[in-house]
């Protein structure tokens, strides 16, 4: 009795966590350098798929909740379909995956030192080294 118990709590933390996680606003950011000042859900997506090169994408961890609400948001694709997607790409020699970095500090430090650089962060991490250029809901 005393597992079923730790294992529902355990569930229940890990929902409500989720939960909170994909409430959270995620934003699109550039460096301070970059001069784009906008951009739209569909651009952001052509950069983190591989359809063009204008900026160089810096991607939040695989299996991260951020990750799978960006490319829900901006693509329309779940991580397996991304994962697919970047599989054929690599394996025709069309392209190279975005380079992944360890959660929203890491993503927002090489983004700051990077003017090509483009990548995606909780809004709530933001600081003025970097520039948003899109809000997703």
């Amino acid at each position: 009795m005393k597992k079923i118990a730790i294992s529902l709590a355990l569930s229940a933390l890990t929902m409500a966590s989720f939960a909170l996680s994909a409430s959270a606003e995620t934003v699109v950011i550039v460096s301070q350098k970059n001069p784009a000042t906008r951009m739209f859900s569909e651009q952001a997506s052509q950069f983190f798929l591989g359809k063009s090169t204008l900026f160089t994408p810096i991607d939040q961890p695989e299996g991260s909740a951020i990750r799978a609400d960006f490319y829900r948001k901006v693509a329309d694709k779940d991580p397996a379909q991304v994962k697919a997607l970047w599989s054929k790409l690599v394996f025709t020699g069309k392209g190279t995956p975005p380079k992944e970095h360890a959660g929203n500090a890491e993503v927002k430090k090489a983004v700051a030192a990077d003017p090509k650089a483009i990548g995606y962060i909780d809004k709530s991490a933001v600081d003025d080294t970097v520039k948003v250029i899109l809000t997703l809901p």
